[in-house]
């Protein structure tokens, strides 16, 4: 048979959760502020957003790309595909506008993929648009499967190093530059893998197309 409270044993109990919710509190918020304090200190620039600045003012982040090919959506699902040819092009985007749904690529606030799946017609279709894309602008010899397809967030800033290479003499051709200098430019902007194991050596694309504005291939 089981014990009734007493006002004394409710009251001691209420104290014990009222301590342990002050603690877990000041647990929650001193971990809080000692993450916050090591990230500014240890890694300020991603804390921060990874923001880069031109001339004092911020132009973007190293982590959100920019430089998607213009897209238009076709009836059929399908895309239209343009590109700038005097700026490296970033992968396809399947990015919309929150307010109306249409396409609107590179859109740092909506991160969305498209979810073609390998058998979707639709993933082959987008991929020969973009590949007639790039043979209508001048690109001759393979081209890298990222500059064809689109990654998961839908603003990928990089692309890898052979994707930005089979760019440089379309935007030689667009700037008149020597294509010899437009490669050594992009070879200049190629990063390593993360500690020298994970990933693949690729150009962030808003940073190779500053440094190609800032005088660089001349």
């Amino acid at each position: 048979m089981s014990t009734p409270s007493t006002p004394t044993s409710v009251f001691r109990e209420l104290w014990i959760s009222a301590r342990h919710t002050v603690v877990f509190a000041a647990m929650t918020i001193l971990f809080t502020l000692l993450v916050t304090g090591i990230a500014q200190l240890f890694f300020n620039n991603q804390a921060n957003g990874s923001l880069v600045t031109q001339n004092g003012r911020v132009v973007g982040s190293s982590m959100i790309g920019q430089s998607c090919p213009k897209e238009e959506l076709q009836k059929d699902g399908s895309l239209k595909i343009t590109l700038n040819t005097s700026f490296f092009q970033g992968r396809l985007s399947y990015t919309t506008d929150p307010a109306t749904g249409t396409l609107l690529p590179c859109n740092g606030a909506s991160s969305v993929a498209s979810n073609y799946g390998p058998s979707n017609t639709l993933l082959v279709q987008n991929a020969k648009a973009a590949i007639k894309a790039y043979r209508d602008a001048g690109v001759t010899g393979d081209i890298p499967v990222d500059l064809v397809t689109s990654d998961f967030t839908g603003f990928d800033p990089d692309i890898s190093e052979a994707a930005a290479l089979v760019q440089v003499p379309m935007v030689a051709q667009a700037r008149g530059l020597d294509p010899g200098r437009v490669r050594s430019l992009v070879e200049s902007q190629v990063q390593g893998r993360i500690l020298w194991v994970f990933g693949e050596p690729h150009v962030n694309v808003l940073q190779l197309n500053m440094a190609l504005e800032q005088g660089g291939g001349r």
